[in-house]
């Protein structure tokens, strides 16, 4: 259970009654040396049976504060982006038109963002299903909601793989490059029930990570589960709206910067009655002149 409150990470204002004390579920590692139990993914269906333990934490309401994160430093950010065209008014729910308009302006704001010279969208997801879908059974895929689970959608390897996997000729040279995946996470109506936390990467050490698989009919993925640690210092943008636009990173190939932002949805108990949360999200990969 969440428990409304107004608490202060250190170093920040507490002002904000966005601020909630909320629980986060973790990996719940055996510490045998055994690997995470993988997600399976087939057809119309997910399972995911991982053990996880939930943990109390602060998540702060970085509203007021937004200029404070940035991707690099922070491996998330908070950015403003006005966006009016038709695959809006129907909830992005028509494919096509999603990838005609929404897609390209995206492009345009991760490049703008960034200073990126080529942005690719592998994946696109609206998620406006229950709290409670991956429970559901067969057919679980068809409403997906949000995903209470800390992870970051690719481990260093896994995101290596998913470029060779989707842009086999051009890999290699890519390679040679600097290049991220990064998550643009946008509400389609304003976001109080499940909304969405990143982790400061900054607080999120190499041994929290796990290297997890998810298991498709035709290939393999690897992802990271996360194990808990008192250090994390989980943000989130209380009562998001639509013109704004969450981007967190899942992959940086430079170690000189925030490499990768552990996110979760959580429940928060102020608004745990209202109707189910509604996002879209993009999948991007970023690649840049230099190396």
């Amino acid at each position: 259970m969440t428990m409304a409150s107004v608490t202060c990470q250190p170093g920040l204002s507490c002002h904000n009654k966005g601020d909630v004390v909320a629980s986060v579920n973790y990996y719940n590692d055996p510490g045998d040396g055994s690997l995470p139990e993988p997600v399976y993914v087939q057809g119309s269906t997910v399972t995911n049976n991982r053990a996880t333990i939930p943990k109390t934490v602060t998540v702060t309401d970085i509203t007021g504060l937004e200029d404070t994160f940035t991707l690099d430093k922070n491996g998330f950010q908070l950015v403003r982006h006005v966006f009016n065209q038709r695959c809006q008014a129907d909830g992005f729910r028509n494919k096509a038109a999603v990838e005609a308009e929404y897609y390209p302006a995206m492009v345009r704001l991760l490049k703008n963002v960034t200073g990126a010279s080529r942005v690719y969208i592998f994946d696109g997801k609206v998620r406006c299903g229950p709290t409670n879908w991956h429970g559901l059974g067969p057919g679980n895929r068809t409403k997906p909601g949000p995903i209470l689970r800390a992870h970051i959608d690719q481990s260093y390897e896994g995101a290596e793989s998913l470029l060779r996997l989707l842009l086999p000729e051009e890999a290699e040279a890519l390679l040679e490059r600097r290049w991220q995946i990064i998550n643009a996470w946008r509400p389609i109506k304003p976001v109080r029930k499940d909304p969405l936390a990143v982790a400061d990467a900054t607080t999120v050490s190499e041994e929290d990570l796990v290297p997890a698989r998810v298991i498709y009919p035709d290939h393999e993925r690897e992802t990271w589960t996360v194990k808990p640690s008192v250090a994390h210092r989980w943000y989130f943008k209380y009562a998001q709206q639509p013109d704004e636009v969450l981007l967190f990173k899942c992959y940086d190939s430079s170690s000189t910067v925030a490499r990768r932002a552990p996110h979760t949805a959580f429940e928060d108990s102020r608004h745990a009655d209202e109707p189910w949360r509604e996002s879209i999200e993009i999948r991007c990969m970023v690649f840049y002149d230099a190396e």
